[in-house]
């Protein structure tokens, strides 16, 4: 029953959180903490730090870190199923659809016109990014007295070695990592 409840629940989460992992969040604490009483608040935004912290979406990790902690592997296993099914389902619709009428102008000029807001939708979450990591502030307008100085050098050496250099981006992140945990170290003995 207990697996039959984990992939229930996010299913819907997957099926719910449009706009992104962060979207789902909400949705993931309305399952996880509030209805089925899975995880106390303080559990929750543990899982949500870790599931930051790891590889892949948010909504993915965390539902693969929920399922672990109520019901083991198969729980995981379940929970993550549950969360991928329903968009698994919608781009296989949406593949079928489009292979079958990708020669319809309409189709060709709906399109074109998702190119230019789906770019924006990067453009928009990459800012928010920058924000965060600049400024610690995810919204305009920003205080410049907040500017993380260390933050944007890092980030600008990182945008000139990816642009101008064959060093991969692992390296890059890796290397600014590194850099950052010895400056915080240094700081902290002083």
């Amino acid at each position: 029953m207990i697996y039959l409840q984990l992939f229930w629940s996010f299913f819907q989460v997957g099926a719910l959180s449009f706009g992104g992992g962060y979207a789902a969040l909400p949705l993931i604490q309305e399952q996880v903490v509030e209805q089925n009483n899975w995880l106390s608040s303080t559990e929750y935004i543990d899982i949500l730090t870790i599931s930051q912290m790891t590889p892949g979406p948010i909504a993915l990790n965390a539902s693969t870190f929920v399922g672990t902690k109520v019901a083991g592997i198969p729980g995981s296993l379940i929970a993550t199923l549950g969360c991928i099914t329903p968009s698994v389902i919608i781009v296989l619709l949406l593949a079928v659809l489009y292979y079958k009428y990708k020669g319809l102008s309409l189709v060709q000029g709906v399109i074109k016109g998702l190119r230019p807001a789906v770019v924006a939708l990067i453009a928009s979450a990459g800012l928010s990014i920058l924000l965060t990591a600049l400024f610690n502030s995810d919204s305009l307008p920003i205080e410049w007295v907040e500017l993380d100085w260390i933050s944007l050098i890092l980030f600008g050496i990182g945008l000139i070695l990816l642009r101008k250099t064959k060093i991969g981006p692992i390296f890059v992140m890796l290397t600014a990592g590194l850099v950052r945990l010895i400056i915080y170290g240094v700081t902290t003995l002083i």
